[in-house]
């Protein structure tokens, strides 16, 4: 077990100084919201409430979440809405492609809501959109941040098939809170579908909150645990609580120990790490180059 700095006290219920983000403005941000808007598509960026908005839209770059806004699962850790999803958009793929385009992407970061209600888990929709982006932007590089698929390794085929240039699935925390935090996924799952997505060949990337309960020596198993099955790139961010209704947060994690732990990670043989109180799965994707 790793030996961290001397944790700084911080009342939970206010937000410590090294936590303060940009505030949204700008003609590049208002240029994002409004293309957003045009295409009728949604990001991550709004839907989990990032605290990176400001800054990310202010340098003309965003997170395009496909396949509707409402997610059939509960995290109880993030604050995109949880319902009954409404039917696909299959020309989803195609406006996405162009907001890929108008925004002049050298890297593109998409994810998705989860679609447990759909035979493949919406897996068809992810593949078409991964090929529209492509043809639509050829020297455009596609980083998909996908959802676990129920552990079906049809569908995670479907998706690779479409070949994206890395396989993002975030662990989110360490395995004694899953069910807590994450109750209709299970860690096991997402550490097989990392494995799997890296024996077929893709560079492969997983993140973690902190500050949610963990214990540090069951950070540094979980990390091992990754670095065991050749997860490349790591990123660690700090817990944000979206509402009262999610869970509170148990610490505010100091950016010494987050130091600490890129520091620990790298020793693992982790190619890139990026961990900071900020720090979110799409926060400087474009400079994670391998």
């Amino acid at each position: 077990m790793k030996c961290l700095p001397t944790p700084q006290a911080w009342p939970t219920d206010r937000k410590p100084p090294w936590l303060r983000a940009k505030i949204p403005s700008g003609a590049r941000y208002e240029a994002v919201r409004k293309l957003v808007a045009d295409k009728r598509l949604h990001t991550v960026c709004e839907s989990a409430h990032c605290p990176n908005l400001g800054e990310c839209w202010s340098r003309g770059t965003a997170t395009l979440m496909i396949l509707g806004e409402i997610c059939t699962r509960s995290c109880r850790f993030c604050a995109v809405q949880t319902g009954r999803p409404k039917e696909l958009d299959w020309d989803e793929p195609r406006r996405a492609a162009e907001a890929v385009a108008a925004m002049g992407l050298h890297h593109a970061v998409l994810t998705s809501v989860a679609r447990d209600e759909l035979p493949d888990g919406g897996s068809a929709v992810w593949a078409a959109t991964i090929r529209a982006v492509r043809e639509r932007n050829p020297s455009t590089r596609i980083e998909v941040l996908i959802p676990d698929f129920r552990g079906k390794d049809e569908d995670l085929l479907r998706v690779l098939a479409a070949a994206p240039d890395i396989v993002n699935h975030n662990i989110e925390t360490v395995p004694r809170l899953q069910r807590l935090i994450r109750p209709q996924a299970r860690y096991e799952r997402s550490v097989e579908l990392l494995r799997r997505a890296k024996q077929e060949g893709f560079p492969t990337k997983t993140g973690l909150m902190l500050g949610i309960g963990e214990r540090e020596e069951e950070i540094a198993s979980t990390l091992r645990d990754l670095a065991a099955i050749g997860v490349d790139i790591l990123t660690l961010g700090q817990y944000l609580r979206p509402s009262v209704h999610h869970l509170p947060i148990d610490r505010w994690v100091t950016p010494e120990e987050f130091t600490s732990w890129r520091e620990f990670a790298l020793g693992l043989g982790f190619r890139f790490v990026e961990s900071g109180p900020l720090v979110r799965s799409s926060y400087h994707a474009e400079e994670q180059l391998l």
